[in-house]
């Protein structure tokens, strides 16, 4: 009987311990070695994917630090020291212990105590994995590019495929771990690591897999709105309409157009990807603007960059009709037309339903020769 005594008093102990844990706050406690001793680290918030500063400490001669703050629900935040920057997903309640080295160039560090926390651990341990035998291919690159810089050409398209079998691997690992964790914020975290150029269909399936699961997240909100713009973008659907200025400040509606096939292509001057691409465009132009075809050119250009965009329409030769609000990426097309990167652009036909996107080169050549002929 004594000895269940003690084992009772020792089980009771340990629940008053337990219970005295503040659920109302979570906890992020960290070692960060080569830290400078009073140097500071930050604590941001992460909201519609900008940092908002919530506490700042100075780590201890150890490089130790601690947060401790209230959410009001789980969430992503963000600790910051030196140059480096290391993802967290906490809510009230966790205790999320983290390390990492401050020298490290890939800024690789480890993450536990809590679902969350062990979740990305657990991605990014894949992520690193991958970006390592990438690391590798790259330096093997630069090594024999340097030592042999005449045949830089060829020792490119001699490793390029193992660097793209590892960059899709990296992709696919990523898109399963999202999958196989649906309804986690580091799931979450996941699906947005992908391109949305290339994985739009995935990224929208896995909106409708976690609209009921998480729910009350910001940046998840904003993710739903924006799958739920693309769904409206699907092929065989009006093109969404919209307004903007011309070069001479004349405005110039969508609607416009009807009546021809039309593509809308989205740009800017300051695009590199944009200009190169440019080329083909003309190319296309020319070839086919005689079979009831034009191109609309829509501009991300920045505010105040109307004499870069004219002198880019210029240089390029870039002879169709153009607009743009000039607000970079807070142009109001961005949102209609789920626009995440440029050079973007749809096709629609003549009722001014779309029919094709984001099409280049050659691929784009053959869309049109097959749907104008």
């Amino acid at each position: 009987m004594k000895i269940f005594k003690k084992l009772s008093c020792i089980v009771a102990v340990c629940i008053i311990f337990t219970s005295c844990k503040d659920k109302d706050k979570f906890v992020i406690e960290g070692t960060f070695t080569n830290a400078v001793p009073q140097s500071k680290v930050y604590l941001y918030g992460l909201k519609d994917a900008n940092a908002t500063a919530l506490d700042s400490t100075v780590f201890s001669e150890k490089g130790e630090f601690k947060f401790t703050h209230a959410t009001p629900g789980s969430d992503f935040f963000r600790v910051s020291a030196d140059t480096k920057e290391y993802l967290i997903i906490a809510k009230n309640g966790d205790e999320v212990k983290i390390t990492a080295d401050l020298t490290d160039a890939n800024a690789a560090y480890n993450i536990s105590g809590a679902m969350e926390a062990d979740k990305l651990q657990e991605l990014n341990t894949i992520q690193n994995q991958y970006a390592g035998r990438i690391a590798v291919i790259q330096n093997e690159f630069n090594q024999a590019a340097e030592a042999a810089p005449a045949e830089r050409s060829k020792i490119l398209e001699k490793m390029q495929p193992k660097y793209m079998a590892e960059v899709q691997g990296r992709s696919n690992a990523t898109l399963k771990f999202a999958e196989e964790n649906v309804g986690t914020l580091a799931g979450f975290y996941a699906i947005n690591l992908l391109s949305p150029m290339d994985y739009k269909k995935e990224m929208v399936a896995y909106s409708d897999k976690i609209q009921d699961k998480i729910k009350g997240n910001p940046m998840v909100d904003d993710f739903l709105k924006r799958m739920a713009t693309i769904k409206k973008l699907d092929i065989g659907l009006p093109a969404p309409e919209f307004e903007l200025n011309d070069v001479n400040d004349k405005p110039v509606k969508l609607s416009d157009f009807k009546g021809k096939y039309l593509m809308v292509d989205f740009w800017a001057s300051w695009c590199g990807p944009c200009r190169n691409e440019n080329p083909n465009v003309v190319a296309a132009y020319n070839r086919f603007k005689g079979k009831n075809f034009t191109i609309l050119g829509v501009s991300l250009d920045r505010p105040g960059g109307k004499d870069q965009w004219l002198a880019a329409i210029a240089k390029d030769k870039l002879t169709w009709t153009h607009v743009s609000d000039l607000k970079y990426w807070d142009s109001k097309v961005v949102p209609l037309y789920a626009i995440e990167g440029i050079p973007a652009n749809y096709l629609l036909d003549p009722k001014g339903n779309i029919i094709a996107k984001n099409l280049y080169g050659e691929e784009l050549t053959a869309f049109l020769t097959k749907t104008l002929q």
